[in-house]
């Protein structure tokens, strides 16, 4: 079946950097577009970046455009998501999410498998 797990979160200072990975299996990944949502303590889901399947393309929200970039390994099936310059308000659990085509999309429900998380806090 479909998994995908998300690792790389933590705690980090403002102006800091982190590294999400999504470990991806039981389908093709190499076909399917992939994207990264948030979701912050108390507030809705937020798509943040999304990349086609051969990587030639990639989306940025404006919250996260110029700190944050997209990018992926198809021979290892796993989406990462670099991210610098972290402010206080990256603060939230992230998502990465299977595309249910090669098209990427800020709608979640152009999206049909999604993983458990992992958290990002940013403080000092």
């Amino acid at each position: 079946q479909v998994q995908l797990v998300e690792s790389g979160g933590g705690l980090a200072q403002p102006g800091g950097s982190l590294r999400l990975s999504c470990a991806a299996s039981g389908f093709t990944f190499s076909t399917y577009a992939m994207s990264w949502a948030r979701q912050a303590p108390g507030k809705g889901l937020e798509w943040v970046s999304g990349i086609y399947s051969d990587g030639s393309d990639t989306y940025y929200a404006d919250s996260v455009k110029g700190r944050f970039t997209i990018s992926r390994d198809n021979a290892k099936n796993t989406l990462y998501l670099q991210m610098n310059s972290l402010k206080p308000e990256d603060t939230a659990l992230y998502y990465c999410a299977k595309a249910q085509g090669d098209v990427v999309t800020a709608n979640p429900y152009e999206y049909d498998y999604w993983g458990q998380g992992t958290q990002v806090t940013v403080s000092s």
